[in-house]
């Protein structure tokens, strides 16, 4: 099975008073995901399912972000969730915590089968 990207959309979350990376990715990928709709898959008659979707996070401390709610937030296919140094924190000065400023790209991919390819 050779798997062809259909979309790469990418978005952007935060996390403004909880400092909280996961809440800050989840966000960033509901970012993606409503940018896009996929509707060709009606019209080629793609079942869901089978889509292959890769989540990149980008964060300044990738091993606060919980990769299983981030994968099951996504509505349709296997998603699979990687998560890299990125994004940026914001100092807040009155609480000692940060403004957490997450990005993500999500990738769809889909059997060339259904391509016509």
């Amino acid at each position: 099975m050779a798997l062809k990207r259909i979309i790469l959309e990418m978005g952007q979350g935060n996390d403004i008073h909880g400092g909280e990376y996961t809440k800050a990715a989840l966000r960033a990928v509901q970012d993606c995901i409503h940018r896009s709709s996929l509707i060709f898959l009606r019209t080629l008659k793609i079942d869901t399912s089978e889509l292959d979707i890769e989540v990149t996070i980008g964060v300044q401390k990738p091993e606060m972000v919980d990769t299983a709610k981030v994968a099951v937030s996504l509505p349709v296919g296997k998603a699979r969730v990687k998560v890299v140094k990125g994004g940026l924190d914001v100092p807040d000065d009155e609480s000692g915590g940060a403004l957490v400023i997450d990005t993500a790209g999500v990738a769809v991919r889909v059997d060339e089968k259904h391509l016509g390819a």
